[in-house]
């Protein structure tokens, strides 16, 4: 990825965050910044770096640059609730995705049952397909809520599907993981490698409709699945992970991504207690957003963005630390103070600038094993 991407997806990411945090600042009465927060961390850089790396080239292609300005013009109708804009955009951004996917896989995600694909290609497909269905989604809610009022359910929120446009994001950083899981091989790893795979999917699938129902109860059962899946995936990844720097950055991200798991669990059993007071809780859920979207996300996104780049010199185990500290302590703590909010973004610039520009050695990183995984 040459250096102008890296500027414009690092200031984008910065951007992100900054918005989280300008609601302590400027609130208004009637639009939110956190749509803004959510849109250029995963819509606008997430997606776009999804369907750049898919496709493999050096330079923006001008279906990947079409897919980032119609991003932005999304991301800006939604947070001023100009929706008609909104479901305009949708149509081609579905289009966009759906012609990468289908190019780089095929129509049907047939590869999903085929023992022969490698699970990092189908994470990939997935990733792909989760974003062309987010799309969709996103606008039968706006066609919904805003429109027709076919359905009638508390939580279906805007907000709440707006939100699933960060799995893409997750299904790609896993994809790479078992890019690195070459070593994993014989019949009882290759089986662990595919139950993780479906157990992650399908598991997100099923617990999204249990939030759309408030099954609490289920929740708990779905999401210590979901745990006990990724929790395997650091196992597998700490013991045949190729040795490579990427392996830090991402063993980081997983981490980051059972803390995101863990703290989900506690969340709902919040919301199961007696007198539950969604007031009392939103610290514990902006630290389940963060460890996400700042924490997992980014190692996975920087990994994808500097593929070809590694080693790059950096004191790893320094940037991860002020890594952990920024997502998991700062952020959160931002979101209610103003003063750790500077810090936050301070923090966050610093790792991002880190990770996207230090100098590196010309050797070529191992080459990403399957179709879609060309950096």
């Amino acid at each position: 990825m040459n250096q102008h991407l890296k500027i414009l997806f690092s200031i984008f990411m910065v951007a992100a965050l900054i918005f989280g945090f300008l609601n302590i600042y400027f609130p208004l009465e009637n639009y939110s910044f956190e749509r803004l927060h959510i849109f250029l961390f995963n819509l606008c850089t997430g997606g776009t770096i999804i369907l750049h790396f898919t496709r493999g080239d050096e330079k923006m292609s001008v279906l990947v640059q079409t897919f980032f300005i119609c991003s932005l013009i999304y991301a800006v109708s939604a947070f001023l609730k100009q929706y008609e804009v909104t479901l305009l955009v949708s149509l081609p951004l579905f289009i966009l995705v759906e012609r990468v996917r289908v190019e780089n896989f095929t129509l049907f995600p047939f590869d999903f049952f085929r023992k022969e694909v490698p699970v990092s290609e189908k994470f990939h497909q997935a990733s792909l397909l989760c974003l062309s269905i987010g799309i969709v989604l996103a606008a039968l809610v706006i066609l919904n809520n805003e429109y027709f009022k076919w359905v009638q359910m508390e939580k279906i929120q805007l907000n709440t599907f707006f939100l699933g446009f960060s799995f893409p994001l997750s299904l790609i950083s896993l994809s790479i993981v078992f890019v690195m899981l070459n070593k994993a091989e014989g019949s009882m790893n290759r089986m662990i490698k595919e139950i993780c795979f479906w157990t992650i999917n399908l598991g997100v699938i099923i617990f999204f409709l249990f939030i759309l129902f408030e099954k609490f109860i289920p929740q708990i059962f779905v999401t210590s699945a979901l745990t006990l899946a990724v929790v395997t995936v650091f196992v597998l990844y700490r013991r045949y992970g190729e040795i490579m720097q990427q392996k830090q950055f991402l063993s980081s991200g997983i981490g980051f991504l059972i803390a995101t798991a863990i703290t989900g669990i506690v969340y709902i059993i919040f919301q199961m207690s007696d007198g539950y007071d969604p007031s009392k809780t939103k610290w514990l859920l902006h630290l389940h957003v963060f460890a996400s979207l700042y924490g997992w996300n980014l190692c996975g996104l920087a990994v994808i963005c500097r593929y070809r780049d590694f080693p790059i010199r950096l004191h790893s185990t320094t940037v991860i630390v002020i890594h952990w500290l920024t997502a998991i302590i700062l952020a959160p703590l931002g979101v209610f103070y103003g003063f750790f909010a500077v810090l936050a973004v301070l923090g966050y610039t610093f790792i991002t600038f880190t990770l996207f520009f230090s100098s590196h050695s010309r050797r070529v990183a191992p080459r990403a094993a399957g179709q879609g995984l060309r950096g």
